[in-house]
């Protein structure tokens, strides 16, 4: 015990010594501290930012809001597994080209009844990221108990950061928990085991799965510091939600419909520019980049996400694509959801951070 001490000692006399030194240095060079930075350093309090992640988790644990997602997340997908092995089978005698991988199978394939494991989280996923983050602070603020955290010796981005990060790991929780126990109960069930690249590929799959959950988290976030009733804020993250579920997909199918070249004098250039470009306009929704890049990790025969011409594809070997190769092919995909959910995540710190607090305010 003496022995530390004297060493905390030593080291705070030599912080004391050394920093007069280093800040001469670094003016000589251009890169002294200013003052701004100098008080951050001495005011961070890391032991609070983990008290606020800690209490962040823990209310949302205790939640019922976050007891029912679960239950209603938990119950579809255990749904999507027993139509999945139903029509497993049947999956594994068809000449698709990946019969041995057959765990995958369990998060593709379905009986026509439910929708598959990754249909159902591509969309009721969203729903546990909007209602985890709907009130995260105009509830605070609402509640007059903002303005008392901020009193405390913290950062004011660090209640946001808190809030983000406790919900992010428990959805990753959650998630990576889900798909280990589908993995499991597959492996109970059909008896083998799953392969190195079929571990790695599902282990992907829900690491996308929480990227594209976060985006929504972040959104949702963003509203929340936006405007002051929380209902405000869920219905408006319901509204995006639905809106690129559901009607997104039928605006560009007017679009293409009004912009689609004549067959008869088109030609091939036109009709592959044409799909090219009602691509690039899908792949804006974040649903569209969600399915894309989980369908190409769990379906090891996608081998592009564009558009083929018959040239294109004649000559090519009819064989599943390496793990390698199917995450050079969905970067672009993972790229864009997080570019999405930082641009989120921007905008709605930089509006937390003007905003003015107080009391009931």
């Amino acid at each position: 015990m003496e022995a530390s001490v004297l060493k905390e000692r030593l080291n705070k006399a030599w912080d004391t010594v050394s920093t007069p030194f280093k800040d001469g240095i670094g003016r000589l060079r251009g890169t002294a501290p200013s003052d701004r930075e100098r008080f951050s350093r001495a005011n961070a309090n890391p032991a609070a930012f983990r008290v606020l992640v800690r209490k962040e988790i823990s209310d949302h644990v205790r939640s019922w809001r976050f007891l029912l997602l679960l239950a209603i997340i938990f119950l579809t997908c255990v749904a999507s597994l027993y139509t999945a092995l139903n029509s497993l089978q049947d999956a594994i005698k068809s000449t698709d080209g990946y019969s041995d991988f057959v765990i995958l199978k369990l998060f593709t394939t379905s009986d026509g009844t439910l929708p598959s494991f990754i249909g159902f989280i591509g969309f009721l996923g969203p729903l546990l990221g909007i209602g985890l983050g709907f009130d995260a602070v105009n509830s605070e603020r609402n509640k007059g108990t903002l303005s008392r955290i901020m009193a405390q010796p913290i950062h004011r981005d660090d209640l946001l950061n808190a809030k983000f990060i406790a919900s992010l790991t428990i959805i990753g929780f959650m998630f990576l928990s889900l798909g280990l126990l589908v993995l499991a109960l597959g492996f109970l069930i059909v008896g083998l085991p799953p392969s190195f690249e079929e571990l790695l590929r599902i282990l992907s799959f829900l690491v996308v799965t929480i990227v594209y959950i976060g985006f929504w988290l972040n959104l949702s976030i963003l509203f929340s510091v936006k405007f002051r009733q929380p209902a405000t804020s869920a219905l408006s993250g319901i509204a995006v939600w639905l809106f690129f579920s559901f009607f997104y997909d039928m605006i560009l199918n007017l679009i293409s419909s009004g912009l689609a070249p004549n067959s008869d004098t088109a030609s091939v250039d036109d009709m592959v520019h044409h799909v090219s470009f009602m691509l690039g306009l899908s792949r804006i929704s974040p649903y569209t980049l969600f399915n894309e890049a989980t369908s190409t990790l769990l379906m090891p025969t996608v081998r592009t996400l564009g558009p083929l011409t018959t040239e294109q594809a004649y000559g090519a070997i009819d064989s599943p694509l390496p793990f390698g190769q199917s995450l050079l092919l969905i970067w672009p995909q993972v790229t864009g959801l997080i570019a999405l959910t930082l641009a989120c995540f921007a905008i709605s710190y930089v509006m937390f951070l003007r905003q003015e607090i107080r009391g009931r305010s």
